[in-house]
């Protein structure tokens, strides 16, 4: 499957406070994935999110639209890193910073799991959107099953907290790919056409939710995602939502 810089985009009313969202290479609607961005490959990333038949005043709307950069930056095979920046408009405090490092399957060992760790939603308004989220991921990719990845969060108890207020910046994310129909480009590099993602993320804030959607990759650098995204807490981040994401490696 891809890195790419996702767009975990949520505006949310609750409280009359604003909130947004941005992440670093993920799976659907988390940062839980095996994949960090190749290094010196630049990453563009363009997501919505969007109601479906809802109407406005029954907590519905749209997310902000996420513009997202990211890019690989050690030139190493056993560890890996990526750093990047999202643009989210409309909305107050558009800029969000992250970054992770980790090594790869079989970096340790032959059979090791991918171990990782980053820093997500790290906003430039103190106490706002700095959420500075904080995760760890252990993955493994299981022949003939898929790729299965699952890891903690910590975020800023004062910016991280439930539809009361109270604080909730602790939880658990888990997330599942699986690609199917492979094909060759004209290099003979190997890729699959679709891939099958799902995500969870636990929590009654605004980043506990999930969905799961289809990937379909026009070539190995460019694809295509679609699906529901829903929420465990609708007081913050209005119902369910379909969410359209384009991925690109520049």
């Amino acid at each position: 499957m891809r890195s790419r810089l996702a767009a975990v985009v949520a505006c949310v009313a609750a409280m009359g406070t604003g909130w947004v969202w941005a992440t670093p290479s993920s799976t659907y609607w988390t940062p839980m994935t095996l994949d960090v961005q190749s290094y010196g490959v630049p990453h563009l990333g363009v997501d919505n999110y969007f109601t479906v038949f809802q109407d406005a005043k029954d907590g519905g709307g749209q997310f902000p639209t996420d513009l997202g950069l990211t890019i690989g930056v050690l030139p190493f095979k056993a560890v890996v890193a990526e750093v990047g920046v999202d643009l989210l408009e409309s909305s107050d405090d558009p800029l969000f910073f992250n970054a992770k490092i980790g090594m790869p399957e079989d970096a340790l060992f032959a059979g090791a799991p991918t171990l990782q760790a980053g820093i997500f939603n790290a906003g430039t308004r103190k106490d706002v959107t700095d959420q500075n989220i904080v995760y760890a991921v252990i993955g493994k990719t299981i022949p003939g099953f898929g790729r299965l990845s699952a890891g903690p969060y910590i975020g800023n108890r004062k910016v991280l907290v439930n539809k009361d207020g109270n604080e909730a910046n602790t939880g658990v994310m888990v997330a599942y790919d699986r690609g199917f129909l492979p094909v060759k480009d004209s290099k003979g590099n190997e890729y699959n056409q679709w891939v099958f993602a799902a995500d969870y993320a636990s929590g009654k804030n605004a980043l506990g939710g999930g969905g799961f959607g289809i990937y379909h990759f026009f070539t190995k650098d460019i694809s295509l995602l679609t699906g529901p995204v829903w929420f465990n807490e609708d007081a913050i981040n209005g119902q369910w939502k379909w969410t359209v994401q384009l991925d690109i490696n520049l």
